[in-house]
């Protein structure tokens, strides 16, 4: 009998790398897909988009969302002053990741 898989376990230092991309990473390659004349899918590969929440195409162009940056800076903040497992955000990832171990059994 196969042993059953657990979810992947988040390691706060994870979380941590991601909070800090969020809050200090460029957002140059989300600004240059905007302008994506030229880029091919090679290109479109490669670019860093870890900033951003959300993508829209509308009629009059390309919509794009960022990550909210003072929220990342509080959790970052948190973080380092309670430890991973206080910040909210930290736990809904958990969870988050959780369900998707537990929807991921019974498929």
């Amino acid at each position: 009998m196969a042993k059953k898989k657990g979810p992947p376990r988040v390691h706060p230092d994870a979380v941590k790398r991601g909070y800090r991309k969020i809050a200090f990473g460029k957002v140059n390659d989300a600004v240059r897909l905007m302008f994506r004349d030229g880029l091919g899918p090679e290109e479109m590969k490669k670019l860093d988009l870890s900033s951003v929440a959300e993508l829209k195409q509308t009629k009059d162009g390309l919509e794009i969302k960022f990550y909210d940056r003072m929220k990342a800076l509080e959790c970052l903040r948190e973080m380092e002053e309670n430890g991973a497992g206080q910040s909210p955000l930290y736990r809904a990832l958990l969870q988050s990741v959780q369900k998707r171990g537990e929807a991921g059994d019974g498929v």
